[in-house]
């Protein structure tokens, strides 16, 4: 007959079992936000962003966007990228489109905020990966980057910070040479 000491005793073999599984090593997690990594081409090594799995599964969202803004319905638009960015703060290419609805407004202030935090989060994610410098603007991830910067020099030049202007378009053109956007020729002169 069982005394009440021996009901209270757990069975010692499922417990084996759960200790078991708790000293399995956990799975390195990816990062889930935008990050910079490097790819092989037949060109050499280049580096290019990768955007967020969010900002990936709303490509339909995103040409949606650009469709109400063509159609003249930036206020629609405007909603549905704040929607957007609270669900995926990392969205580059949602925070370029606000600059661009914003310089529409004609609130360079507004637009610079949004191109300086697009630029700011593509910043973060180069110096995470130390630093590269060859980010391509042909390669398809990194024109978001691109525009950032083009959008944040274009502001900072309207509301008279040329410096800031400058310091952007060298750090931008260590990582493509070639300034596709004529980023550069913003700021001569």
């Amino acid at each position: 007959m069982p005394t009440p000491d021996s009901e209270k005793q757990p069975d010692s073999e499922p417990s084996r079992k759960k200790s078991a599984r708790r000293k399995r090593p956990l799975r390195a997690l990816r990062p889930v936000g935008l990050r910079v990594e490097k790819r092989e081409l037949p060109t050499g090594v280049h580096w290019q962003f990768i955007h967020p799995a969010c900002a990936r599964k709303r490509r339909e969202d995103m040409e949606e966007v650009q469709a109400m803004v063509e159609g003249g319905e930036a206020a629609i638009a405007r909603e549905e990228l704040v929607w957007l960015l609270a669900e995926c703060p990392d969205f580059l290419e949602a925070h370029v489109q606000l600059g661009l609805i914003a310089l529409e407004d004609d609130d360079p202030k507004l637009a610079r905020g949004h191109f300086g935090r697009a630029y700011e989060l593509a910043i973060q994610a180069i110096e995470a990966a130390g630093n590269p410098q060859s980010l391509p603007y042909e390669m398809l991830s990194n024109q978001p980057f691109f525009a950032a910067a083009k959008g944040l020099v274009h502001c900072l030049l309207l509301t008279n910070r040329r410096q800031m202007a400058k310091d952007v378009c060298r750090r931008v053109t260590r990582c493509d040479p070639t300034d596709p956007l004529g980023i550069v020729a913003m700021t001569a002169g």
